[in-house]
């Protein structure tokens, strides 16, 4: 087409036609023109240069129009050759529409006569279904004699034939299915469960592997291999995958659970010893069997030693689990328990033989109890040992008790010396019990240790207070003991004995000071048994000295001759003592005498009438000072550990001739015994008799005046356990005790 032509169907612009945005370029054009013309001829001597500036400008101005008619010409070329180029597209728009109209009218015809052969395309699709039927009617009627035949060989276990005669009816099943569309013929609703039954007959030959691999291997294999071809095989119709590998795995494990763990083989009361001890032998037996008989009658990626081990671990520890829900276990139970899970189980003789090759693959097992059931255990065992060791330790008790009351005196070993199996007998049933769970773990050996102590500590708590109740009886007369004494003392070798033998108790890993609390209770029941015997001399004693001092005292020694004879008596069952209780009995003993002795000076029973009575009571306490060593000195006790040297320092005091001294002398005495008090010098004053209110006044005041005692150790009490009888008005002072 020329451009003639092409001008004439192109549609013609419109004339006159504006810019919106002509007006506002205008201003800024002029805007821009003045702010130029300014800044030139802002300065005289530019205006002479202003008509070459206006020259310029119209040629600029010139030259800009043409410029811009030029590009607008293009602009509008352009738009009248898009123009027609529209016109174009809409002419051929139209017949394309025109022509799909015809197309769907063409179509239309064609699904109308397309309907009318639909019964004929119905009747070539049966057609093509009875020619396949008629093709495969002979094997078709073959089917319920196949079904059955395949069902007798499942029955007869010759499941390799079973599984063949069986994916023969499954494959004629998929050849008919096909043609058909999908149909399923009636003669086929007997495959699912023929299927069915072969797998059960697969599952129960690998259940019963163990079995089957002794007495029938080729049974095994046979079921093995059924399951793996199965798992290759696949199939057009749509069902549920058999999955035959995964329910032979499954039977291999219930199977063998079902042997070593099952209901009827869980232990009853008493019975979990010999149920352990079964699987001991039972468990590595079966692992070798597995490796020697089964293994080589199953693939190799069934891994069957590994399978077997992580079975039956599985299995046992499911079983342990239970056991530990049902019942409380008795203690021999849970010793048994621990000991066989802790070390049997992991020994070389059960799962850390080396007899288990690296297939086994027996590292990353689970542990058979965890740490929660080992606590559990643990807590329970020593719970219940602690009950039983309880009940031994007050039954040895109880007999202990009972012979106090004998009329014989108790017995003695071959050194002389009171005896009694009760010490053995407590040490050997706690350290009996701390030995055996040595060969558990550390752990129940710490529980025990801790609860043996613990029951140590009760018994001897328990121990005090049957003495307590056995002097009571004894002082009150409810019960006749006729050796009271040599029974107290035999309780202090008990005493003696347990305190040396109690180091057995103590492992090596226990931290020192462990025993501190036995060692306290032991303190305090040798406190307690030398305080009952203490007793028991003072109730002789006492009444002897009663009637000293006196005038018959001061002229005779009768009064301290009994007195030494009936310490000497009583002591003569001391050598049935073991050392050191001897001598710390011995102290006691020679203590308490020389307390009464002094107990007996301050009741002011008797005042000297003279210089002469001071004299003979001076001496009379210097031949009793004498007397109480020379017998404590024959009993063993050693002179520098007796308190006798007291008499001695108050024979000073009242042997004195001049009262004015008594201060140094006081002074002297408070220096040797810190603990007396100015009672006591009262009283002292008091036997003397010949003091004046001054000179008891200028003594008493050297006393709280003098320098303080030097401190020596070792020092016990003396006059502050002596008491003193309330001093008389005429005694008080204002500094005085009854100020």
């Amino acid at each position: 087409m020329d451009s003639a032509a092409r001008d004439k169907t192109q549609p013609a612009l419109p004339t006159g036609l504006e810019w919106p945005e002509q007006e506002r370029a205008e201003q800024l054009a002029r805007g821009a023109a003045l702010k130029w013309a300014s800044g030139i001829f802002y300065r005289p001597e530019q205006l002479a240069r202003l008509g070459q500036y206006r020259n310029r400008e119209v040629q600029r101005t010139c030259s800009l129009e043409a410029r811009i008619k030029s590009v607008v010409q293009s602009y509008l070329e352009g738009v009248k050759t898009g123009v027609w180029q529209l016109a174009q597209a809409l002419e051929a728009v139209q017949g394309a529409r025109e022509a799909l109209g015809q197309a769907r009218g063409l179509l239309r015809d064609m699904a109308e006569a397309a309907q009318t052969l639909e019964p004929l395309r119905e009747q070539v699709v049966e057609h093509k279904q009875l020619q396949a039927l008629s093709q495969l009617l002979p094997r078709l009627r073959a089917v319920p004699a196949a079904v059955a035949h395949t069902q007798t060989l499942i029955d007869a276990q010759r499941l390799l034939e079973a599984y063949v005669s069986l994916r023969e009816l499954e494959q004629l099943q998929e050849e008919t299915c096909v043609p058909l569309g999908g149909l399923e013929l009636p003669v086929f609703e007997g495959l699912g469960p023929l299927a069915e039954a072969l797998g059960q007959a697969v599952e129960a030959a690998a259940g019963a592997a163990g079995q089957l691999a002794r007495e029938n291997p080729a049974l095994l294999v046979a079921a093995v291999r059924v399951a793996e071809v199965d798992a290759g095989c696949t199939t057009s119709l749509e069902q549920a995958p058999r999955d035959w590998r995964q329910r032979c795995l499954r039977a291999l494990q219930q199977g063998l659970e079902r042997v070593h763990f099952g209901t009827s083989l869980q232990p009853g009361p008493g019975e979990l010893a010999k149920w352990l001890e079964a699987l001991r032998v039972a468990l590595p037996a079966e692992l070798a069997m597995a490796e020697a008989l089964v293994a080589p009658c199953c693939p190799p990626h069934y891994k069957v030693v590994q399978l077997w081990a992580h079975t039956l671990h599985g299995g046992l520890r499911r079983c342990l689990q239970q056991l530990l829900e049902g019942p409380e276990l008795e203690e021999a139970d849970t010793f048994t328990l621990l000991h066989w899970v802790l070390h049997v189980y992991q020994g070389p003789e059960m799962m850390g033989s080396l007899e288990l090759g690296p297939e086994a693959d027996v590292s990353d097992l689970e542990p058979l109890l965890t740490l929660e059931n080992i606590e559990q255990l643990e807590a329970t065992f020593v719970a219940k040992v602690q009950a039983k060791v309880a009940q031994w330790l007050q039954k040895a008790l109880d007999g202990e008790v009972v012979e106090w009351g004998r009329e014989q005196e108790p017995d003695t070993d071959l050194s002389g010396f009171y005896h009694s199996p009760l010490p053995a007998i407590v040490l050997q049933i706690l350290e009996e019990n701390i030995r055996v769970t040595r060969i558990v773990s550390v752990s129940l050996e710490q529980r025990v240790h801790g609860m043996a102590l613990s029951e140590l500590s009760a018994f001897l708590r328990s121990f005090t207070d049957a003495l307590i109740r056995f002097s009571r009886d004894h002082l009150r007369g409810e019960a006749v003991v006729p050796h009271y004494v040599p029974y107290l003392l035999a309780t202090l070798n008990h005493q003696l004995a347990l305190s040396s033998s109690v180091s057995v108790l103590q492992p090596k890993w226990v931290v020192p000071g462990v025993l501190a609390p036995v060692e306290a209770e032991l303190d305090k029941l040798q406190k307690r048994i030398c305080r009952l015997v203490l007793e028991a001399l003072l109730a002789e004693l006492q009444p002897l000295f009663a009637a000293l001092p006196s005038r018959r005292w001061l002229s005779s020694p009768e009064l301290l001759d009994d007195v030494c004879k009936r310490t000497a008596r009583f002591c003569q069952n001391f050598q049935h003592v073991r050392n050191p209780a001897v001598q710390l009995l011995l102290v006691e003993a020679e203590r308490t005498v020389v307390l009464q002795y002094l107990s007996a000076l301050m009741q002011g029973r008797l005042v000297c009438r003279g210089a002469d009575e001071r004299t003979q009571a001076a001496e009379r306490m210097q031949h009793d000072a004498a007397q109480l060593q020379e017998l404590f000195l024959g009993l063993g006790l050693e002179e520098s550990v007796q308190c006798v040297p007291v008499l001695l320092a108050l024979k000073e005091l009242l042997n004195l001739r001049d009262p004015t001294l008594l201060g140094l002398e006081v002074a002297g005495l408070r220096q040797q015994f810190p603990d007396v008090s100015e009672d006591h010098v009262s009283a002292l004053l008091d036997l003397r008799g010949d003091v004046s209110r001054e000179q008891r006044l200028a003594a008493l005041s050297s006393l709280r005046a003098g320098p303080q005692p030097s401190p020596q150790a070792g020092r016990r009490a003396l006059f502050s356990l002596v008491p003193t009888p309330a001093p008389s008005l005429a005694s008080c002072f204002p500094s005085g005790s009854c100020a």
